[in-house]
């Protein structure tokens, strides 16, 4: 499944890109991941002045949660998280070891649970999952501002 959808037509807004990278083993550290986000976005901001709008500091988070808790329910061992901020985006890079690729499921409103592939889908602007000589990588793109007409950035559907 290769879904790429990254915006061209973005600024670039820095030099080189800005990256933190952790590997998280349990389940518990799924608060630990939404709290790297949330910490290298304020960062973003803060120390480097980089737009980020706060639908989209939720939204990084929601997509960090879905994809490390992903990672930790249906793979053996550790996952790596990596976050990637450059020309006016953030990617959401997840590793884990097991090989199969995620598939979205048709939309179905009786069933519970099992949704954040379309989540992920939804709110991203970019996304691509590919096998790796050991696990896969999946890896999704958010605008780090809304647009200039103040809407919310994203996959254009």
């Amino acid at each position: 499944m290769d879904q790429a959808a990254h915006g061209e037509d973005r600024q670039s807004l820095v030099d080189a890109p800005i990256t933190v990278t952790a590997a998280f083993e349990g389940s518990e550290e799924i608060a630990a991941a939404r709290d790297l986000a949330r910490t290298f976005l304020a960062d973003l901001q803060a120390v480097h002045g980089l737009p980020v709008s706060g639908r989209v500091m939720g939204m990084v988070q929601l997509v960090v949660s879905e994809l490390v808790t992903n990672a930790r329910k249906y793979a053996p061992g550790p996952c790596m998280l990596t976050l990637e901020a450059t020309d006016g985006a953030l990617d959401i890079t997840v590793w884990d070891s097991e090989p199969t690729l995620p598939i979205a499921r048709a939309a179905d409103p009786g069933r519970v649970g099992q949704h954040g592939l379309e989540i992920i889908l939804t709110v991203s602007e970019g996304f691509t999952a590919r096998r790796e000589p050991v696990g896969k990588r999946i890896t999704a793109t958010i605008a780090l501002a809304d647009d200039s007409a103040g809407s919310p950035a994203g996959r254009q559907l």
